[in-house]
């Protein structure tokens, strides 16, 4: 009976198999122009911190073959085979924060500690921590997805993440802030019940408030934020230069190329803010239709998860696409001082090493997910 099953299982599952080349053209494409941009906004720099104009680019070009092929191998490889692996994504990532802290293996930048130092290797445990968050969440909601309509159940479940967002949090709080907002979307999905996230929202904002008290620099940001025009020159140059920057462009822009903020006015022009030089050299136009491209990209994961082979691998897609639809939130937000500052780079636009390679390796995971499709089933 149990081989007549299987055999009828395998025979459903035949036919032709769907891939994403609409997704993956989007990524692609979205890494091209973030080259392009990256050295537009980081030659002068480059230029004066490096003596070389295109330090950044080629920096950024190793970090993207290393996504393509980080990417290639999670393509190649059956999501469901990373369930089994949640509890021990979870468990290293968190390990992984805690050395964030230890002498001679961590390291800081900007006053935090957030990188760990390994001889010539560096990268960041926060960037870890959200793909890790994704694979024990899918792991856990697809076991028992019934038990999240309980408002109990979304409680253990933070408490349970309550270590890994601490330990984040204490260093990073903007990473922290993406890590819960992937798992409340991912939560929703299991239990669309608006009350209770409601309360989880409510539970989240004192929880941000809290820290924000507990470390001087992030009131300050507050007080950048609220009162640009009373705080100190250094808590709100950054932001200014960015408005400024934004404000130049115009419609259209001032031409690829042709910023004036990008020449040592806009710190970390190439990291934070490339959205300002993108907004003051391709103007408003080109900033629309740069959030147009992250919103047909955010659809074509929907529909991967729409049409996935099971609930885990949906919920695979649905982490992805929460994680890259929050960060393009809240580093737009930022730019344009809607949100105080949080330090969090534009995926695939910004500068990195890290972050790029992991954000190339959900990629993979939501592409997958898209090949156990099979057509005539795409909705």
């Amino acid at each position: 009976m149990a081989g007549k099953r299987r055999k009828q299982k395998e025979k459903k599952e035949k036919g032709i198999p769907f891939f994403d080349y609409n997704l993956l053209f989007i990524v692609i494409f979205l890494l091209c122009f973030g080259l392009v941009m990256l050295y537009s906004s980081s030659s002068y720099t480059s230029a004066n911190r490096y003596h070389d104009s295109m330090h950044y680019l080629k920096l950024q070009i190793r970090n993207i073959l290393l996504g393509m092929a980080a990417m290639a191998a999670m393509t190649a490889i059956d999501y469901r085979w990373w369930k089994k692996l949640g509890v021990a994504a979870y468990v290293v990532s968190f390990l992984l924060c805690i050395l964030v802290f230890v002498p001679k293996i961590g390291s800081s930048s900007h006053g935090s500690s957030r990188w760990i130092s390994v001889g010539p290797i560096q990268f960041q445990p926060s960037e870890v921590a959200k793909i890790a968050v994704i694979l024990f969440m899918a792991m856990i909601i697809d076991k028992i997805p019934k038990q999240f309509t309980k408002f109990s159940s979304i409680i253990k479940m933070f408490i349970i993440l309550a270590p890994l967002i601490g330990i984040v949090a204490y260093s990073n709080l903007s990473t922290a802030i993406i890590i819960i907002g992937i798992s409340v979307c991912m939560m929703f999905v299991a239990s669309p019940k608006y009350l209770q996230f409601i309360l989880v929202g409510i539970g989240v904002l004192v929880f941000a408030v809290a820290f924000v008290m507990l470390a001087g620099y992030r009131s300050t940001r507050i007080e950048a934020w609220l009162h640009p025009e009373t705080a100190s020159s250094d808590a709100v140059y950054q932001t200014m230069m960015g408005l400024y920057a934004i404000g130049s462009g115009g419609l259209f822009g001032k031409g690829l190329g042709e910023s004036l903020q990008k020449l040592g006015n806009v710190p970390e022009s190439q990291n934070d803010m490339i959205f300002t030089i993108i907004c003051e050299e391709l103007g408003l136009f080109g900033a629309i239709c740069l959030i147009l491209l992250f919103i047909i990209l955010i659809w074509r994961m929907m529909v991967v998860a729409n049409n996935a082979r099971d609930l885990y691998g949906s919920l695979l897609v649905i982490g992805v696409m929460s994680h890259i639809a929050i960060q393009v939130i809240l580093n737009i937000a930022v730019v344009t001082n809607s949100i105080p500052n949080t330090g969090v780079i534009l995926p695939f636009i910004s500068y990195g090493g890290t972050s790029i390679i992991f954000l190339m390796a959900e990629i993979g995971i939501v592409l997958s997910v898209s090949r156990g499709i099979r057509l005539g089933k795409v909705q």
